[in-house]
């Protein structure tokens, strides 16, 4: 069982860190894209600082990669031990997500994994997904925050596990998915209590 664990573990964290917007601007625009907008590798400053299409693919690659992970690990352990699919594919999330912001080549300083967390919802339920998916839209558009529209989705992420009637270790992947996304937020929530945060409006306009 052990190796199992290690398997899923180290599987997401070097798929996770397969860092699309870094690896993208680097060999496009010979940039980083953490010298930009909001200063992170991730979809949602790809789309700010360099435009929809790159910002599109980048975002399509993230959602991508815990699924991928997911297809690799069942093929290598999952399909041989049924009884603990559940939490290993949400372990293996987790580290999708964690190498996704904290990969080792780019000083342990990556993105926030909005974009990974629908991955994995696919992988738990695809149409549930899609009702995320349109959930973090419609909030988007109603409080022009990236931020809020996050929250609404890490919410709904957590919600959706415990509708589905997932284990007890499966629940508390998925808060700890939940809160370090809003810990990495925490700057965000500040500027919009204080008026300074930059809206969806004003931003995402190329």
């Amino acid at each position: 069982m052990a190796l199992t664990v290690f398997i899923t573990i180290a599987l997401g964290y070097f798929i996770g860190c397969f860092q699309t917007s870094y690896l993208l601007i680097r060999i496009l625009k010979k940039k980083d894209i953490r010298d930009f907008g909001f200063g992170n590798a991730g979809a949602s400053n790809t789309v700010a600082s360099f435009g929809w299409k790159l910002g599109a693919v980048v975002a399509a690659i993230d959602i991508i990669k815990p699924i991928v992970s997911s297809l690799i690990l069942d093929q290598l352990v999952l399909s041989q031990t049924i009884e603990y699919r559940p939490y290993l594919m949400m372990l293996n999330g987790l580290f999708v997500i964690l190498g996704h912001n904290y990969p080792f080549y780019m000083n342990f300083k990556g993105g926030k994994g909005t974009a990974s967390l629908f991955g994995i919802m696919a992988v738990i339920s695809f149409p549930y997904a899609l009702v995320g998916a349109a959930i973090f839209v419609l909030v988007a558009l109603v409080t022009d925050f990236i931020a809020m529209a996050t929250l609404s989705a890490l919410i709904y992420f957590v919600g959706l596990v415990i509708f589905k009637g997932m284990d007890l270790i499966s629940i508390i992947i998925a808060v700890l998915i939940a809160a370090q996304s809003i810990y990495l937020h925490i700057p965000n929530f500040k500027r919009i209590f204080d008026g300074s945060e930059t809206r969806i409006s004003t931003k995402y306009h190329k």
